[in-house]
């Protein structure tokens, strides 16, 4: 069982490791007059970012402003933990145990691990049950292990992004109405994240996460159903996408995928997508966000 004095020494160690340098300064594109169709039909704002790996390409609107994450963190939360796996022998191994007061009203996982009041689960079953469903109180549980929100910001920090950071826990994370940094995003902030953490290759970002490491968050991503009719929907049916959603159904109405899109026998594109503030009923919000897959995909075809 994993001791709180056990994961502080460890995160006090990798802690102290010198943040990469974040990928170079470049001009944000101008916002697409198509994604303003789209923000001008559902409300609110639409914040895109997509990057064609292949060419270095971007697309996107609203690309710097900043959005609510909500549950689109949560890719992030596992990579963090997997860092902690490839310098702390078998933490992933390690078994958290948790009670019913522990449970959010969003647990399919964690709740269906309880037993006569109580569960016990892996560092990686929760990582797995926080991407693949999205389950909140795996969240929770393992953002207690990393020192809370501030711990998995200062991961953020340390891979060269400047901008990402989670402020709180689940459910007041999602609580972001307009002007609110905390528990924000940008498009290009998170999409240069995930090409960094996910998909470079060398030396430099294996010091972040191991090729067997990514991997497994991309498979986890693949595998996740929650995304099935946002991103995904607006993309060929014969690319391989891994996508992690993020939802509030409250005053902002965030409404939120990101994804990674491998074209069969192409270099993959990246895409954040963000919705705040929409007016629209939730299928309408998943229809936009397949709407601005489709017309990345054509962007970059």
């Amino acid at each position: 069982m994993l001791t709180r004095r056990e994961t502080l020494l460890g995160a006090a160690a990798l802690g102290a490791c010198a943040p990469l340098n974040p990928t170079a300064a470049y001009t944000p594109p101008p916002n697409d007059p198509r994604f303003a169709t789209i923000e001008r039909r559902i409300g609110g704002r639409v914040g895109v970012a997509a990057l064609n790996t292949a060419t270095g390409d971007w697309i996107g609107r609203r690309i710097q402003e900043r959005f609510a994450m909500c549950s689109t963190f949560k890719w992030l939360l596992a990579a963090h933990m997997l860092h902690f796996d490839s310098h702390l022998p078998d933490y992933r191994d390690q078994r958290m145990r948790y009670t019913e007061a522990d449970l959010l009203d969003y647990a399919p996982v964690t709740r269906a691990n309880i037993v006569n009041g109580a569960g016990d689960m892996s560092i990686l079953e929760l990582c797995r049950a926080a991407v693949v469903v999205s389950d909140n109180t795996a969240a929770n549980l393992l953002l207690r292990i990393a020192d809370g929100p501030p711990g998995l910001t200062n991961f953020i920090r340390s891979t060269g992004d400047g901008i990402t950071r989670l402020d709180r826990i689940e459910p007041e994370l999602n609580v972001v109405p307009l002007g609110e940094e905390r528990d924000t995003t940008t498009p290009d902030a998170m999409v240069r994240t995930l090409q960094r953490i996910l998909l470079e290759t060398g030396a430099v970002p294996e010091t972040i996460l191991s090729g067997s490491h990514r991997e497994r968050i991309i498979g986890w991503m693949v595998e996740s159903p929650t995304g099935r009719e946002r991103l995904r929907a607006g993309i060929p049916s014969s690319w391989r996408v891994g996508d992690k959603t993020g939802t509030w159904h409250g005053e902002n109405n965030a409404t939120n995928d990101v994804a990674i899109a491998w074209p069969p026998n192409g270099a993959p594109i990246v895409i954040a997508s963000y919705l705040h503030g929409s007016t629209v009923e939730p299928a309408q919000r998943n229809a936009a966000h397949a709407e601005i897959a489709r017309i990345i995909v054509e962007q970059f075809s």
